[in-house]
């Protein structure tokens, strides 16, 4: 009996002690559990709830700001019942430092509890339910989450203090930061990167602070693995930072100070350092060099400019534009036989098109990233429905040139032949359209200006990447005799107009590769079954023109017309509905032998071991990436030389959107793909160009 009685108090024992903590969520690396400081709740209790992880030795997990690597735990709480509410901020206890392979992580290890505050409104028991996020690291690093729930009763009386938890949250309340007593300013130091933080305030002393550091509480504003030295002197206490290139030096420095004493003490201080002395004349920024944040001023927007229009004609050579410079190449031998004030009308709307295209699509990439967006170049192509409408107005297009139909009501059908202001315009745009997937050289920086500046200058940036598209164009036409010398028309033009249509067919086949890529099989063989309807429309439509002329049978041409825009109908709709239903999984090309998905964790893996990286940032609706990949990628020789030097070859793919591919591109200046950067030991990274060869890659993986 007495036995019995001793189990069941400890029993009850044991129940009180968890009565503020949830079920456990555990792994192999850490364990997790919700927790309260208090066991009940009284009316419109103040509550701190806080995930608390428990991590196994070596696994450590981040701080607000991760350092050079990781992610940034979080945590959601609501809390319905009697008593509702909902979770504030997480209040960050200060991390550790960890350096390891020129990097550094701001952490915590072994134990962990990450409080926020949690206000209820009304009375009775309540219940929680809680999702966290968190990522765990040691030799490799692991995404982790848990959803949780813990029901809190009414209390029966005056609620206690604290609860059975209650000591979790008091430690991570004291190594909490707290507000400085101390002045902060921050100003530069010699050197263009150099910065010196400063405190200043009674209790400050050699005696009493024998180390410090700084923790910014964002990243990307100083090198945070670089020395930071230290002097203090009666009243005042210096530190000094190495400012990254790309950071706004005219903006508060946010984040916590550690001051240590003799006896090992540690004293986390919240600072919030102004500017003073010029320090954001300090750190100028090359603007070939700069990320999509920092925006060029003055002479430098001439560059940006130039940039601009040198990429847009580049792009002329690139494979996405070719199915539409054949067709434009049909509208050139008809000039041969045109007026001069013909060919410069072309020239004309053609530029037009052009340059309405681009600018219109620089204010859709400009709004979205004003509205928090990460829209790159090409990002339309991201879309399975844009890629398959493409798909079947190019197929629709070279039905148009084989003569199966013409679109003579109007002057919409002359964008296969490019005679007429409409169809010349109608080329422009769809030239813009075929050639967003590919990025010029020179463009990354140009695009990179654009997003990041004003927003007039950027729709003037793009502006000038059309006219760089069209320069050619205009060159043939304004130049006296160029056109002249053109074939005379004759009835070879003909048999070129149907030659002209397969480049699109050709183009059809890659777009079905496209979708295959985002959404699967399924969605494949609605696109295939859109083309073959598609195709029937287009017959129907011509049955019906051909009848017209030969007979003006009214009613038989209405009919006809009347089939095709239901087919065109039927697609949209068929259309509309599978990209409602969720894709199907796919293999990319991340899953190929030897290749690994890119990642951020992965990345900072392999470079704190020293191992040299391969980044191939990718999409599968970027021609220039796949032709990067057969012609000096994919060859013997270089896949060799991957092998000899075990260099680790990571694949981005951005065929569907990716934030965190996107933020990668971001940082290094980028807007689209392909982007490749070859990461030798211990070493910064080497950016290769857009355009690769076999032996620009030996070169550089050769350093």
């Amino acid at each position: 009996m007495s036995a019995l009685l001793l189990a069941g108090v400890l029993g009850l024992g044991s129940v009180s002690a968890r009565a503020a903590e949830s079920a456990p969520v555990a792994s192999a690396n850490d364990t997790a559990t919700l927790v309260t400081d208090r066991d009940a709740v009284g009316p419109d209790q103040h509550l701190r709830v806080g995930l608390r992880l428990q991590l196994k030795p070596g696994w450590h997990t981040y701080w607000i700001n991760p350092g050079d690597a990781g992610d940034t735990p979080t945590l959601d709480v609501t809390a319905d019942g009697g008593a509702t509410g909902k979770g504030g901020v997480i209040h960050w206890p200060v991390p550790v430092r960890i350096s390891e392979g020129g990097l550094m992580s701001y952490a915590y290890v072994n134990e962990v509890t990450l409080p926020e505050d949690l206000v209820l409104k009304g009375s009775g028991g309540t219940t929680l339910h809680a999702h966290a996020e968190w990522l765990v690291c040691a030799q490799v690093c692991i995404p982790e989450s848990g959803d949780f729930t813990l029901t809190l009763p009414a209390s029966t009386g005056d609620v206690p203090e604290g609860g059975a938890q209650a000591d979790l949250f008091r430690k991570a309340e004291a190594a909490t930061p707290v507000a400085s007593p101390f002045a902060a300013s921050v100003s530069a130091a010699n050197g263009s990167a150099g910065g010196v933080l400063t405190l200043s305030g009674k209790g400050l002393s050699a005696a009493s602070v024998s180390q410090a550091w700084f923790l910014p509480q964002d990243g990307g504003v100083i090198d945070q693995v670089a020395e930071q030295p230290l002097h203090v002197s009666d009243g005042q206490l210096t530190l000094g930072l190495k400012f990254l290139k790309s950071a706004h030096r005219d903006k508060t420095l946010v984040g916590v100070v550690v001051l240590k004493d003799a006896a090992g003490q540690e004293s986390p201080l919240q600072i919030e350092a102004r500017p003073v002395g010029g320090a954001s004349a300090a750190a100028p920024v090359q603007a070939d060099a700069a990320p999509a944040s920092d925006v060029p001023t003055g002479a430098g927007w001439l560059r940006v400019l130039l940039f601009a229009f040198v990429g847009g004609l580049i792009l002329n050579l690139m494979p996405c534009v070719f199915p539409v410079l054949a067709m434009k190449a049909l509208s050139l031998a008809k000039m041969g036989g045109a007026g001069r004030g013909a060919q410069l009308q072309s020239a004309l709307f053609y530029t037009l098109g052009v340059t309405g295209a681009f600018a219109a699509l620089g204010i859709v990439m400009i709004g979205l990233r004003l509205a928090g967006s990460a829209a790159g170049w090409g990002f339309q192509f991201q879309s399975p429905g844009f890629v398959v409408g493409v798909c079947w107005l190019l197929f629709l297009m070279g039905l148009n040139l084989l003569g199966v139909f013409e679109v003579s009501a109007g002057r919409l059908g002359q964008v296969q032949t490019g005679g007429g202001r409409s169809g010349d315009m109608m080329t422009g745009l769809l030239a813009v359209i075929v050639a967003t997937p590919c990025t010029a050289p020179f463009m990354g920086v140009a695009i990179a200006g654009a997003l990041g500046g004003p927003p007039v200058m950027g729709v003037l940036v793009f502006l000038s990447m059309g006219l760089g598209l069209a320069f050619p164009y205009i060159l043939v036409a304004g130049v006296p005799g160029v056109a002249s010398r053109m074939p005379k028309p004759g009835a070879w033009m003909g048999i070129l107009k149907q030659v002209l249509a397969f480049p699109l067919f050709a183009t059809c086949v890659w777009l079905l590769w496209v979708a295959a890529i985002q959404r699967g099989v399924t969605f494949v063989a609605l696109t295939a079954g859109g083309v073959v309807l598609l195709g029937f429309a287009g017959w129907i439509y011509g049955v019906g023109q051909r009848r017209s002329m030969l007979e003006g049978g009214r009613g038989t041409v209405a009919f006809c017309r009347i089939v095709a825009v239901l087919c065109v109908v039927v697609c949209g709709a068929a259309l509309a509905q599978g990209l409602r239903a969720a894709p199907a999984p796919v293999v990319t090309g991340a899953s190929e032998a030897g290749i690994e998905p890119f990642s951020e964790a992965r990345l900072a893996e392999l470079r704190a071991q020293g191992k040299p990286v391969f980044i191939d940032m990718t999409a599968s609706w970027c021609i220039t990436c796949m032709v990067n990949e057969r012609v000096a990628l994919d060859v013997p020789s270089v896949q060799q030389a991957f092998r000899d030097q075990k260099i680790v070859f990571l694949k981005g793919d951005w065929t569907n959107r990716n934030a965190a591919i996107g933020a990668f591109l971001k940082a290094h200046g980028r807007d689209g793909v392909p982007f490749y950067i070859y990461y030798a030991p211990h070493q910064d990274g080497v950016v290769l160009p857009q355009i690769l060869t076999p032996g620009i890659v030996l070169s550089t993986i050769g350093k």
